[in-house]
């Protein structure tokens, strides 16, 4: 079986989406850019959709008008990716991939976001309890802690008959923190205070319904699907995302929220050293896995697993290789190696990204989609 396959890097951006993608004529449209003004402008819908679990998004690009607020808001790298395709993936539930066009949010700007954020004692539109000067750290902790850490927009744009594209929904995800961290006095050390998740949850429902209340109020958007979602972000020191828990709609024209339905999605490390009933088999495989790897070194290799659960169900897993020699035939001959054993001692029906690193960087990708026969391989020149 040929396992091996040396490929082009725009391929492999392809394929880190988990797809081949398909091809369709360039369309060329107008966007109505600012309602209030009737300004358009010529945009297109682009030839490539990668799979039916990806929007197209239109050329020329456009950026979030709050864009960078993520980066300053969000404590991990990983919750950062997460809480952005964490929505996009709960958008598919209003938004088909096949209807809609992708945009970044353009309704909530730096300044708006900068206000709600606040609390509601700093600026008359923050979302946070409010916390007198002078209240103690430990009290404002326990009573009055900061619940909203960060609001993310996405826009979906919707094609007419008329050959233009126009606002079809909007997605709201709502960065929630589980843990509080304060100082006692200024230049202290830091202290944390966790937040119940019966707590985090009612806080996220009212907030989510003052953000519809204010979203209905701005020009354009009284008539227009909202979906908003409760994102729990994980501890500043953690190596996996947190995750959507919850999301409701505002339904066109609705004024309030829909009922809350639950969302069942965890990410969990591998290996473990005492698993859940639910982690068993999967623990077991990885750690096979990793005795392979461990066999291939003289010395130690650390590998590391993250695993995304939906509906206590596996569907991707995630392996970060770090290794300490450099020579290219090496990496190649532990790339091939490595195509082999993921085929052997991991399940064949989750998709599969293995990232091999060292001190220079990244060195080789290996991607395998679910029930594929055989994985692809890129190496890094």
């Amino acid at each position: 079986m040929k396992r091996f396959r040396w490929i082009p890097a725009a391929v492999v951006v392809a394929l880190l989406a988990g797809c081949v993608p398909s091809i369709k004529e360039d369309t060329e449209v107008l966007q109505n850019t600012d309602e209030t003004k009737e300004v358009v402008e010529t945009t297109i819908i682009p030839s490539m959709q990668l799979n039916d679990r990806y929007y197209r998004t239109l050329v020329p690009y456009k950026e979030s008008a709050s864009r960078g607020l993520v980066v300053s808001n969000i404590y991990t790298k990983y919750d950062i990716k997460e809480v952005e395709e964490g929505l996009m993936r709960l958008s598919q539930n209003e938004f088909s991939t096949e209807d809609y066009f992708f945009q970044e949010g353009q309704y909530l700007d730096s300044e708006t976001l900068s206000n709600w954020l606040a609390r509601s004692n700093q600026t008359e539109d923050g979302l946070n309890p409010a916390a007198p000067e002078g209240m103690d750290p430990e009290v404002r902790a326990k009573e009055a802690p900061i619940y909203l850490a960060h609001i993310v927009e996405q826009n979906y744009l919707i094609k007419t008959d008329d050959n233009k594209v126009k606002l079809g929904g909007i997605s709201i995800g709502l960065a929630l923190n589980s843990i509080y961290y304060y100082q006692k006095e200024q230049y202290g050390e830091y202290y944390e205070e966790p937040i119940p998740n019966s707590e985090l949850e009612k806080k996220g429902k009212e907030i989510a319904a003052e953000v519809i209340t204010r979203l209905r109020s701005q020009s354009g958007l009284s008539d227009i699907p909202i979906v908003i979602g409760l994102f729990k972000q994980e501890a500043r020191n953690s190596i996996v995302p947190g995750t959507y828990f919850a999301y409701s709609v505002s339904e066109a024209g609705q004024n309030g929220l829909s009922d809350w339905t639950a969302i069942d999605e965890e990410y969990v490390t591998f290996p473990m050293s005492s698993p859940e009933e639910q982690y068993r088999d999967m623990n077991t495989s990885f750690q096979n896995f990793k005795q392979e790897v461990d066999r291939y070194f003289a010395n130690y290799t650390s590998v590391i697993g993250r695993g995304f659960y939906q509906n206590n169900t596996i569907q991707k897993l995630s392996i970060e290789i770090p290794i300490q020699f450099y020579g290219s035939t090496e990496i190649i001959g532990f790339s091939q190696y490595l195509s082999g054993i993921i085929l052997t001692q991991l399940p064949a029906d989750l998709d599969i990204e293995v990232s091999i690193t060292s001190v220079n960087g990244p060195e080789a990708l290996i991607l395998k989609e679910r029930n594929d026969q055989e994985p692809f391989v890129h190496i890094y020149q």
